[in-house]
């Protein structure tokens, strides 16, 4: 143990050294946070939908009131009235609002005599996000503009009532525990790649080789080394960006344990598998060259951006085997459910095995190069 302590120790003190490091994976994982959670999966305000009343009457007046209210609560459309359907839609196609909504003639009689009123809704499908948005809100408006004012004593048709579990959870809180994970990968791409060959091709393992230290504690020593590293950067992104996202009582001592235990499972296991990817490599263009591609191969298909039930079947048996998804899995039930360790059990075991078959891996096929 002793002689595993002092790789670890020269390791961390050249760690220390290189402040540029320390930033690159740290501080990225952050700002990749902070851009990407306001970026994407935010709610939609402020569209803009022109409206095109040719029916005039009391029935179309108490819709346009209804677009109103949303206007001035939700905001997430405002209405822009037009004389004529085609002015309307060449505005839509100039890309200067949204969508356009059409009142037919004769709207207001078809309602009062109940001969299936017709709304058109003219949609820049270009951007499905706008256009599911704004889609999903029409209808909705629609449904409540059918209500019935007075509703049965009894209820005749079946309803459905939602319950959330959970506060509403905004994309920067989801985004946070795939960037926990970044974090900690992009510490074990450094310390356990290209760190790694660089030594390799210093002839500093062989140095280390020619001292009583054994293959299996020059692999632990590298790999705690590197742990240790990536488990400061996770520690720092699980506090600075809890803070930064919002996380409900982001100091619980209960849950900031749970979370230690899985920022070291994770730091183990990716840091295992880069030195099992690196052992047989000398040239030090390697690594540099394959980080980018393996970023995009763990990190997209383990749901930390997307859900994983989205993917397809190849994906999703990546997702299967990546430790990425399991991290990501234990970070997001702790983070955002506040659960215990019946919900990460399962988590905790992969990455702990994984890490065991990567160890043992990396010894058996690690060689000397003189």
């Amino acid at each position: 143990m002793h002689r595993i302590l002092v790789i670890v120790e020269r390791d961390l003190r050249r760690f220390r050294r290189s402040p540029t490091l320390i930033l690159v994976s740290m501080i990225f994982p952050l700002v990749q946070l902070v851009v990407l959670g306001y970026a994407f999966g935010g709610r939609l305000k402020h569209l803009t939908v022109g409206v095109v009343d040719q029916d005039h009457g009391m029935q179309a007046v108490k819709l346009r009131e209804m677009f109103n209210a949303v206007a001035a609560n939700a905001r997430t459309f405002e209405t822009v009235s037009y004389s004529s359907q085609q002015a309307a839609l060449t505005e839509l196609r100039n890309g200067r609002i949204n969508a356009v909504l059409n009142i037919p003639p004769e709207f207001s009689r078809r309602v009062l005599a109940q001969t299936a009123p017709q709304l058109a809704l003219a949609e820049d499908n270009a951007d499905n996000f706008v256009a599911a948005t704004l889609e999903g809100l029409f209808t909705q408006l629609v449904a409540d503009y059918n209500r019935k004012p007075e509703a049965p004593r009894l209820a005749q048709q079946v309803t459905l009532s939602v319950v959330e579990m959970y506060p509403y959870v905004p994309y920067i809180q989801y985004l946070l525990a795939g960037s926990i994970a970044l974090s900690i990968f992009v510490t074990a791409m450094i310390g356990g790649g290209i760190i790694y060959i660089d030594d390799k091709a210093r002839g500093l393992h062989e140095g280390y080789l020619v001292t009583p230290i054994t293959k299996f504690e020059l692999i632990a020593g590298f790999n705690l080394a590197g742990a240790l590293k990536a488990v400061i950067a996770g520690l720092v992104l699980v506090t600075a960006g809890s803070l930064i996202a919002g996380i409900p009582h982001p100091f619980d001592p209960a849950r900031m344990f749970r979370l230690f235990l899985v920022v070291i499972s994770t730091s183990l296991a990716l840091i295992s598998m880069m030195f099992l990817l690196m052992v047989r490599v000398s040239d030090p263009l390697v690594p540099r060259a394959t980080f980018g591609v393996l970023n995009t191969l763990l990190f997209f298909p383990s749901g930390a951006v997307y859900p994983i039930q989205a993917f397809p079947r190849w994906m999703q048996a990546i997702a299967v085997v990546d430790p990425f998804s399991y991290a990501v899995h234990a970070f997001k039930a702790l983070l955002l459910k506040n659960t215990g360790f019946t919900a990460i059990a399962g988590d905790l075991t992969y990455l702990l095995v994984f890490t065991t078959v990567m160890m043992i891996s990396a010894t058996l096929l690690f060689r000397r190069t003189l």
